[in-house]
């Protein structure tokens, strides 16, 4: 998919590749929407430059009365932070309905306001927060509200050699609530049909200020301009919520697509705006937001052994390929030929582990679910070279020579049927009994969210992750 491959080691040496291939390469980091574009043919490239050593970018973090996230912060790191969470709930709850776990651990928010799709479901929240981004190059830094960035449909403002540095955003005050709500086809891994965003200041009782914002309703996220000046100075009680809620269908001419008729977005927008400003006046905007929430991820375990991350600027090319060093299954390995591939063809076809399966090669199925520096990814959407330096678990490396707890449990409830999907069930589950040794149903159900199982046979899987025996008693089964 790519020839050369870039993974420069300090933002100033990212900004001078951008400007050295002007346009003509892509900047890579959690590669959950790059690498699905480039498998379809969408913005090709053979060049990619990969930020995902840039530990500088990657925070979250809170100064004086603004929130800050790097440009490598992921949907975990937005949903694990505290702060984010009490003064940033709606960005909290859009980044809580993104995918499945293997997907936030490695999704960054700015990879997804750059995506600039409508359905994205981090710019409608990060809009009514009044959010701006800073934009880094060679020539200087500018900042830019977040509602200037988007020029039409998947257009930015971002120009060919310039990084998205941070995002930022105004914490809410003590007299300011929102929420975040998303109808999707499905629980987990759904596109939005619609989403909606609220942000509401408050002088009392009455409200002072509203942003109301609607994301698949245009070519951008839009903001209901209507029915934002009609809340000003109102109560909200229930008629109030309903006329607003009508109001904000005035503000939008939505199209007819396969998730969803322009009518039927239209009657669903109504009734969200009504219903998630009763929420709010109710003070149950953080409802259903987990105390805990699941990550499928845990700290890097220790390398002794393993080899370290290269320094400088390395580059892998069709021509000089550079092998990839990585400490695989508790062992140092060195990959030959993987420089251009993704990571899933790479521990199949270069390293010889056939355990980690290929389903939809675009992070939907969850069956190449591995483990890489402690998060629990799709490694169909992790290019190879990025496994350089770290600590990488397959299928086969899970028990450490002997069956893994959870195997034994699998077995012991006859969850294995035609047995392709397990291999990325299992390992999604070993990772969530390393976060939580006595889960929930419900803590099991996210943490498999992103796993298909086509026999359709779940109910046994459940009952494997839940019926895990302690590892004295697995090991005598």
């Amino acid at each position: 998919m790519w020839q050369s491959y870039l993974q420069p080691r300090t933002v100033d040496q990212t900004l001078r590749l951008l400007q050295e291939y002007a346009g003509t390469a892509r900047i890579v980091a959690g590669g959950t929407d790059v690498l699905v574009e480039l498998q379809r043919g969408v913005k090709p490239t053979t060049t990619l430059i990969d930020i995902s050593r840039l530990r500088e970018l990657k925070y979250v973090r809170r100064t004086e009365d603004m929130i800050h996230l790097g440009a490598l912060a992921t949907h975990n790191d937005v949903v694990a932070s505290s702060e984010c969470v009490q003064s940033g709930l709606p960005l909290a709850q859009a980044c809580w309905e993104v995918g499945a776990p293997q997907i936030r651990t490695r999704a960054t928010i700015a990879g997804n306001l750059i995506t600039a799709s409508p359905a994205n479901d981090t710019i409608t929240p990060l809009m009514a927060l009044d959010a701006e981004v800073v934009l880094r190059s060679e020539r200087g830094t500018r900042a830019m509200p977040l509602h200037d960035f988007y020029l039409g449909f998947r257009r930015t403002a971002l120009a060919p050699d310039e990084l998205l540095g941070e995002i930022r955003f105004p914490a809410l005050r003590p007299n300011q609530r929102g929420l975040f709500l998303k109808l999707g086809l499905r629980r987990a891994q759904a596109i939005s049909v619609i989403n909606i965003a609220l942000v509401l200041t408050f002088a009392g009782d009455l409200v002072n200020a509203a942003n109301i914002t609607l994301g698949c309703l245009a070519p951008t996220v839009v903001h209901a301009r209507v029915a934002e000046a009609y809340l000003v100075g109102k109560r909200l009680d229930a008629a109030v919520c309903q006329e607003a809620g009508r109001l904000a269908c005035t503000d939008v001419s939505p199209i007819d697509d396969l998730r969803g008729s322009a009518a039927y977005r239209l009657q669903t927008l109504a009734g969200l705006v009504a219903h998630g400003l009763q929420r709010i006046a109710a003070g149950q905007e953080a409802e259903g937001f987990p105390a805990r929430p699941v990550l499928l991820e845990t700290a890097p375990a220790e390398r002794p052994n393993g080899f370290a991350a290269v320094e400088g600027s390395a580059m892998w090319n069709i021509d000089q390929p550079s092998p990839i060093e990585t400490t695989l299954n508790g062992e140092p390995r060195t990959l030959v030929g993987g420089h251009n591939k993704t990571l899933l063809h790479a521990l199949r076809e270069n390293a010889g582990l056939i355990g980690t399966k290929e389903g939809c090669a675009e992070g939907e199925c969850g069956a190449c679910t591995v483990w890489l520096d402690g998060q629990a990814v799709m490694a169909c959407l992790v290019p190879a070279p990025q496994a350089q330096g770290t600590d990488l678990t397959t299928i086969e490396g899970l028990g450490q020579g002997a069956l893994h707890p959870l195997q034994h449990s699998f077995i012991k409830h006859g969850a294995v049927q035609c047995g392709y999907c397990i291999p990325g069930m299992v390992m999604a589950g070993a990772k969530l009994l390393e976060e939580q040794a006595e889960p929930s149903i419900d803590a099991v159900q996210v943490a498999l969210s992103g796993n298909i199982c086509r026999c359709t046979g779940y109910r046994k899987i459940l009952d494997a992750v839940l019926g895990v025996e302690h590892p004295e008693v697995a090991a005598q089964s």
